[in-house]
């Protein structure tokens, strides 16, 4: 089992522990790019992938790096439904 599917079946357990750094990893295994929405963006950041044109906005947590466990559960209601996990 790869790296990715690793962090897949780690994401779908819904973990306490989830880091923002594997959830951009993830993101980013499916093509999607981090926008960040300028100065006054403050720590949301926006992940656009141009191939399949949809976008999902997530909040980078500070000063931890864990996400909320309610953002872990949106982040994995929005890659089942679009297919991905």
């Amino acid at each position: 089992m790869g790296q990715i599917e690793k962090l897949i079946a780690r994401i779908k357990t819904i973990p306490k522990d989830f880091t923002f750094e594997e959830a951009e990893k993830l993101l980013r295994h499916f093509s999607f790019n981090c926008e960040n929405k300028g100065k006054t963006s403050g720590s949301r950041v926006m992940f656009v992938s141009e191939d399949r044109r949809i976008r999902i906005l997530l909040h980078a947590p500070h000063p931890r790096k864990e996400l909320l466990q309610y953002q872990v559960k949106e982040l994995v209601a929005f890659l089942e439904q679009e297919g991905l996990i």
